[in-house]
């Protein structure tokens, strides 16, 4: 790779480290409350090496290799730098590296898909492997691809036949998107649900072998979620011919450690919900069951207002290519109750909200299902990023007719990186952009992840025959296009799923925004209309903020693959987009230079209610139908249109001054907890918010 491409791809020097803060939250649990939270921990973490694997095959040996530096010293790193014989310089890079490598869970960026090596030399790091053999042999397990740039294809995650990085698909280099896609489409027709699974082809492409996590290594008992045949012989389709067998047991050393944990966590839940939903954890990991795991998603629902707030499994799917599979994450968070009353008014304020958005009642459910919406102190976030906020769980047919969660992530929202700049925004804003930034953000969330993700139904076949609309209204409606009951939305729209629903939330807060009463709600103005006051500052910064967001996420499109590296990205982008297409100088893009170094956003104020608005709406409304009636072609199409790049001006121009201006994103230290068996006491330790701090904090969970 040309050196000019390849400094894109360096580590952030230096990556933005802050700590989680949780103490004072904890200390408030009774002993019980801080051992249910503990093993929700241990398990959550103990999937560590699953999220490793399922990012590239060199991410498992550059952890060990890590964490083995750290040990052979007891981190003490100067003595570590005078042993292998580096500069302070050297030393400093490669902590910049493990840090954020460790931040990532991962050597590919968590928000972006796109690999980052290190910034020092390979001299060095191989002089470092050199201090002991355990670091030793795990530099050579990581084959070089620590540095590795020499295929620009794999500096990304995607498909593989298009000469991207993945490892959904292990040791499957020639897979295609249509054998994907067959198989997807196969496990659909069994009812056998993707998001624990990878794929694997063998044997020229006569078998694929489908592998499903669990502890057991063997097909349960009583049978699988399917039955209890593994294999099958496909005779029609585009498979026919075919062997699809069943694996269970990917990962089971670590599905293992996560089961004995979670069936812990069972024994310290404060109620008989938190126990039953653990013990469907329990089963879903131990047999690879995902009807056990869509049962502990029940539980969770019912589990209203708990202290302890958490969730553990494969969840999100943004990262498997195909948009089915899902990346293993679990949290475990206190709640914070003065914040979380805020959300409960504006769940109480959703379903007059709802009616207001663009579409007819033909869109919409029946009834609104009022969530738990709970704002967090994040304990343990384990995975490969900490988003601001969740809406789960991702099944549709639980969201419809049984509910969901909306959870806030109150101190990953109020972390602050030390010197952060705000490039982008005029001066003439910045005071109020700083100000109000942290606020505007925590409405926007609420509003994503409950109006947002929450509204809406797909006019679906929900059995055979049954359908959960009147198929004579609305006219038109094509019925044969219609998702049926055995498919999620995931597996409707693939691998645009996840930008499509990202883009119509974010549309979704932004056109409930400009209503002054749901500021009210967050403590801003009297819930009249005033664009002058606190709750007109709130609305602007919101706007603001959006747009920016657009701008600064060109950082994630690869000009030279034209693909987005990250679903949230693509959909910023794309309502950035509409903004500036609404007309009347709503937002505009100023600079002086044909370079854009001096580049600002303007959005005219005034106009937010009435412009902007109509703007957003109009995009919300037409992305909305499109998903509800299963309209893939022209859903994809419209959708791809509004987050085209083009490349001489916006892939090339704006895009290089983005990338000049872009600032670290920020990982967090979190804490460890650690239980007296003697007493039942819970303890945890935090460390500090530095290069070292974070490492340790990594190595000590290995002991």
């Amino acid at each position: 790779m040309h050196a000019d491409d390849l400094k894109h791809y360096l580590a952030d020097s230096p990556p933005s480290i802050v700590r989680l803060e949780i103490e004072k939250h904890f200390d408030a649990l009774s002993d019980q409350q801080k051992r249910y939270a503990h093993f929700i921990s241990q398990a959550s973490f103990a999937g560590t090496r699953i999220v490793l694997r399922q990012i590239s095959p060199e991410s498992e040996a550059i952890y060990d290799f890590i964490v083995a530096l750290h040990k052979s010293t007891g981190g003490d790193w100067k003595a570590l730098q005078s042993k292998a014989g580096i500069s302070d310089e050297e030393l400093q890079l490669f902590l910049e590296y493990s840090a954020q490598f460790l931040g990532n869970n991962g050597n590919y960026k968590s928000f972006g898909d796109s690999k980052f090596i290190p910034r020092c030399s390979e001299v060095s790091v191989a002089a470092l492997a050199s201090t002991s053999p355990e670091a030793k042999n795990s530099f050579a397990a990581t084959n070089g691809d620590i540095f590795s740039s020499d295929k620009p294809g794999l500096m990304h995650l995607g498909y593989p036949e298009e000469g991207h990085m993945t490892t959904y698909y292990p040791e499957s280099s020639d897979i295609t998107k249509d054998e994907i896609d067959a198989v997807a489409a196969w496990m659909g027709d069994k009812g056998l649900l993707p998001e624990n699974t990878r794929l694997a082809k063998k044997n020229g492409g006569k078998i694929f072998e489908i592998l499903i996590a669990s502890a057991d290594t063997s097909i349960p008992k009583e049978g699988g979620d399917i039955g209890k045949e593994t294999e099958f012989q496909v005779s029609d389709g585009p498979l026919a011919g075919k062997t699809i067998k069943l694996v269970y047991g990917d990962h089971s050393k670590e599905m293992f450690a996560i089961t004995h944990s979670i069936k812990k966590a069972a024994e310290n839940g404060s109620n008989e919900t938190q126990r039953d939903m653990y013990n469907a954890y329990a089963k879903s990991f131990k047999d690879g069951s995902l009807l056990s795991f869509k049962d502990s998603q029940r539980f969770w629902i019912r589990d209203k207002g708990p202290a302890v707030e958490s969730n553990i499994g494969f969840i999100e799917t943004y990262r498997d290519p195909a948009g089915i599979r899902g990346e293993w994450e679990g949290f475990a968070a206190v709640v914070n109750q003065e914040r979380t009353r805020a959300f409960g008014a504006l769940v109480d304020a959703a379903p007059s909200l709802i009616p207001l958005l663009p579409w007819d009642k033909s869109f919409e459910k029946d009834k609104f299902l009022a969530p738990d919406f709970t704002s967090l102190e994040v304990m343990t976030f384990a995975g490969s990023g900490i988003p601001a906020g969740i809406n789960i769980p991702n099944y549709d047919d639980i969201r419809q007719s049984e509910g969901f969660k909306n959870v806030s992530l109150g101190n990953v929202l109020s972390a602050k990186a030390p010197n952060e700049k705000v490039p982008f925004i005029a001066d003439k804003d910045l005071d109020l952009y700083k100000k109000y930034r942290d606020a505007s953000f925590e409405v926007q969330v609420g509003l994503h992840e409950l109006t947002g993700h929450g509204c809406g139904k797909l006019l679906q076949e929900t059995s055979k025959g049954e359908y959960n609309f009147d198929k004579g209204k609305p006219a038109g409606l094509p019925v044969d296009r219609q998702a049926r009951h055995y498919l999620t939305w995931g597996s409707v729209f693939g691998s645009i799923a996840g930008a499509y629903e990202e883009c119509r939330a974010e549309l979704v807060a932004m056109f409930l925004s400009c209503e002054f009463p749901v500021l009210k709600i967050f403590g801003f103005g009297d819930g009249s209309v005033d664009m002058d006051g606190e709750a007109g500052d709130i609305l602007y910064t919101s706007y603001l903020s959006m747009a920016r967001a657009g701008l600064v996420s060109l950082e994630m499109f690869d000009p030279k693959s034209r693909k987005w590296g990250q679903p949230h990205s693509q959909a910023r982008f794309s309502i950035l987009q509409c903004f500036l297409q609404a007309g009347d100088d709503f937002c505009k893009l100023e600079y002086s230079g044909d370079d854009v170094r001096d580049l600002k956003i303007q959005i005219d104020r005034s106009k937010i209610l009435t412009t902007g608005r109509k703007a957003v709406g109009d995009y919300l409304q037409k992305l909305h139908i499109y998903k509800a009636t299963a309209d893939v072609e022209t859903g994809i199409k419209f959708f791809n249109e509004m987050s085209g790049v083009d490349a001489d001006y916006w892939g090339k121009k704006v895009r290089d001054e983005v990338v000049r201006n872009k600032q670290p994103r920020k990982v967090f230290v979190q804490a460890n907890s650690s239980l007296d068996e003697a007493s039942g006491k819970v303890t945890i330790k935090h460390y500090d918010a530095t290069l070292e701090g974070m490492i340790q904090s990594w190595a000590e969970r290995e002991t």
